[in-house]
């Protein structure tokens, strides 16, 4: 039976839950997969998290130069988060031929390529199932079970923060602010949500989940960011009636001009799949060229569902005898397309008078928009009235070129709201 040590940086909310999985089902890894994983090390300096858990003071340290030195640990599991140190951590983990299975999409979505050139140079393994949606196994379902096929879409729900947010603002009217509350008191969301609700996180998921869907390397830059802050209650009202739900989707496709990547708010029809991911649970829809469509749904976060995938990797990287490499030394050809092709709604607010619905329409023939639907609601209290429009599929520039004339207007007082739609 192959004997594998594990050194755990932190045990707090995921560290914490995978050293629960590993000490509770080590019997049964054993039995079902051949290997016996011990813990040898634990990184961490509060004491009462270390004792609230049961873990042996002896192996507890608080110097990384003990575990980079400890021979019996093959695998470091990393949960401290950030770039540094977490970083200088991993590295000098790897430079001590120790395989590392990490969480952490913010360091590998920045520094992929230098961490994957040390692990190649030192020999050891580089494993970040756990970086991207939790506990749901989508690095897995791209690197060990599609390789039939050219990806030719992936949109994901990838952010369960603000999953939690919209479809509460969806589901029960409230607004923005009173939902973001909420989730901040039951854990959902951080005292500082911007990483969430800016759409940072998703950003750094997708940079990870396009790069191995296309084999280019994706980076953070390329990938197009809207988060959330700016929705109202009032559009995702307008959007129910007109047949859709609003979500924030993380989208990577492979056309003939090139690859799109972005992350915005975006309008969904009802019948679609991930329309109906509701709550704090992740979703993640692939199309390949043969299989045709895949949908992966789970919890995105939390200590178990992110620990199992910790523990999943921690056990996968124990049978490997030659670790993969995915160093993307073609990157020179990747050709990234910021004037994508969309559907878009457009809320306006302009003055109740005879011509302006003209004007506006006039502008969008200008830039070739063609408009499938004209929606106007009642007169506001100050005299203004809106205007919505859905438009069929045109360029993301022609679009804005458009509502920047619009808003020139006199008679426009303001483009109230900008939502791209995914039929």
């Amino acid at each position: 039976m192959k004997k594998i040590g594990v050194a755990l940086l932190g045990v707090g909310t995921v560290g914490g839950g995978t050293y629960q999985i590993l000490t509770k089902n080590r019997e049964y890894f054993k039995k079902i997969q051949n290997v016996d994983v011990t813990v040898e090390n634990v990184l961490e300096i509060n004491k009462n998290r270390v004792k609230e858990l049961g873990i042996d003071e002896n192996i507890v340290t608080d110097n990384m130069a003990v575990i980079a030195s400890n021979p019996n640990v093959d695998i470091v599991a990393e949960f401290i988060g950030g770039v540094e140190p977490a970083k200088t951590f991993i590295l000098q983990a790897l430079k001590s031929g120790k395989s590392i299975v990490t969480a952490n999409k913010e360091l590998f979505s920045k520094h992929w390529e230098e961490l994957e050139e040390v692990a190649k140079t030192y020999g050891a393994g580089l494993y970040f199932e756990a970086s991207c949606v939790g506990g749901v196994p989508v690095i897995r379902t791209l690197q060990d079970s599609m390789q039939a096929n050219h990806i030719e879409s992936i949109k994901g729900i990838i952010n369960g923060t603000t999953n939690f947010i919209l479809s509460k603002m969806s589901d029960d009217g409230a607004d923005y602010n009173e939902v973001l509350k909420l989730a901040q008191k039951l854990g959902y969301a951080e005292a500082n949500p911007s990483a969430d609700v800016e759409g940072f996180d998703s950003m750094y998921k997708l940079s990870i989940l396009s790069s191995l869907s296309f084999h280019k390397r994706i980076k953070i830059d390329d990938i197009y960011r809207e988060g959330i802050t700016g929705i109202s209650i009032k559009d995702i009202k307008v959007g129910q009636e007109l047949g859709y739900e609003l979500k924030l989707l993380a989208i990577g496709k492979q056309t003939e001009q090139g690859i799109e990547v972005r992350v915005h708010p975006t309008f969904i029809p009802k019948n679609h799949p991930l329309a109906n991911i509701k709550d704090s649970f992740n979703a993640v829809h692939l199309k390949g060229d043969a299989v045709g469509d895949i949908m992966l749904y789970g919890r995105g976060a939390g200590a178990l569902p992110t620990g199992s995938a910790i523990v999943s990797d921690i056990l996968y990287a124990a049978k490997k005898n030659v670790h993969d490499y995915y160093l993307f030394n073609d990157n020179d050809d990747v050709k990234i397309v910021s004037d994508f092709e969309s559907e878009y709604y457009l809320r306006l607010r302009v003055l109740d008078k005879p011509g302006v619905l003209a004007s506006v329409s006039s502008v969008f023939a200008k830039y070739n928009v063609s408009i499938t639907a004209v929606k106007q609601k009642g007169q506001n209290e100050d005299g203004s009235v809106e205007i919505i429009f859905m438009t069929h599929k045109t360029f993301e520039k022609a679009f804005n070129n458009a509502v920047n004339e619009i808003e020139s207007n006199k008679d426009v007082i303001k483009a109230e709201a900008i939502i791209r739609v995914e039929n």
